[in-house]
């Protein structure tokens, strides 16, 4: 094989792994693409944690492997999980060469799949499309590499940057594809997480209304005193909705877990939540992705404290005046040389909005 037909046939594992980006967490997205004679024989990718891996789903489709070429998305894995090692089934299976993207960053496998099937005979190449491959799967790479999730802020805004009227009234500042837009970001996101202010003020539900299969992502509240309501939406909806809290209030814990939630007592930095600890509790329960919908105030700590790493604005085509609410609450930051500069990745028009993507 060419280089540039590696590529091509890594190009088709990449989009097929695109396919269970709302469903495979907490496990990476995974595509894999089976050759043989210059054709392709088989097709897989990773649907569901505890489904079959892509590799695995591939070859359930061949009766003969033998000599076939295998393009991963993934370094396949060597350790037994929830499913057998995929390298043993590739070997097994008479799988004469493996492309894999990248390695995995997974320390349970980490190198050794690609190890373990050229201890086997296989020719192994690593880091065709990387980049891309490494695109798919950013949250799983961040919690495997730092422990914390990937963090991305959603925010909408009117053109002189207001987010809500003085009042905290903000239904609706951007238009109907925004919103639909916003739908499928929770979808792709492991965890909703909001601020108790947010909850107070408009009792959302923080679900993914999408008309797609979907794993819906979990809800997080931060409620330093442990103030939510007994009776907020998201108590009476299917999935986890769990409170973090730095009170030690056991009363009213106990009232919030008889309502439906699940309630975590985590460090405190200056009365509020040590937000590192909150991501790295949040790692902790294998959150890949993190979607933050708050306020001014959650939004400033967390910029502040270079907790975010991808911004999505959507700034519609109104004006709110200034009275209104800004987008990031920083008290501290009160000269031009502080100022917090952030990076312009895309920027493209959805229905009568711009939606930006920024990153640090």
């Amino acid at each position: 094989m060419t280089a540039a037909q590696d590529a091509f046939y890594m190009a088709r594992a990449i989009q097929l792994a695109k396919q269970g980006r709302y469903t495979t967490a907490p496990n990476p997205n995974v595509g894999c693409v089976i050759v043989k004679d210059g054709q392709i024989i088989g097709e897989g990718w990773h649907k569901k944690a505890g489904q079959g891996h892509a590799e695995v789903e591939a070859l359930k489709q061949l009766d003969n492997a033998q000599g076939a070429t295998a393009y991963v998305t993934l370094e396949p894995c060597s350790h037994h999980g929830k499913t057998p090692p995929c390298c043993d089934a590739l070997i097994r299976a008479g799988i004469r060469r493996v492309i894999a993207a990248m390695t995995d960053p997974n320390p349970l496998v980490a190198g050794q799949g690609l190890a373990k099937l050229q201890a086997a005979g296989v020719d192994v190449v690593c880091g065709v499309l990387a980049d891309e491959a490494a695109a798919l799967n950013r949250g799983f790479i961040q919690r495997m590499t730092t422990g914390r999730p990937f963090v991305r802020s959603k925010l909408a805004m009117s053109l002189d940057g207001r987010t809500a009227m003085a009042s905290g009234e903000s239904q609706w500042i951007t238009c109907a594809e925004s919103r639909t837009d916003v739908h499928r970001l929770r979808a792709e996101s492991s965890a909703i997480l909001t601020g108790i202010g947010t909850v107070l003020a408009d009792d959302p539900s923080l679900t993914a209304r999408v008309d797609f299969e979907v794993e819906q992502p979990l809800r997080v509240v931060l409620d330093s005193q442990l103030q939510m309501p007994l009776t907020a939406k998201m108590a009476t909806l299917t999935g986890r909705s769990i409170i973090l809290t730095c009170s030690t209030d056991a009363d009213k814990q106990q009232r919030l877990q008889h309502a439906g939630f699940e309630v975590y007592v985590l460090p405190a930095s200056q009365v509020r939540l040590d937000l590192l600890e909150v991501m790295t509790f949040l790692g902790n329960l294998q959150i890949n992705d993190v979607l933050v919908e708050a306020g001014a105030i959650l939004n400033g700590s967390l910029l502040e404290q270079g907790l975010i790493d991808e911004t999505i604005i959507y700034m519609a085509t109104c004006v709110l005046g200034d009275q209104g609410r800004g987008l990031f609450h920083l008290p501290a930051l009160h000269t031009m040389a502080n100022k917090k500069t952030l990076k312009l990745r895309d920027v493209r028009q959805v229905g009568t909005d711009l939606k930006f993507t920024l990153t640090a």
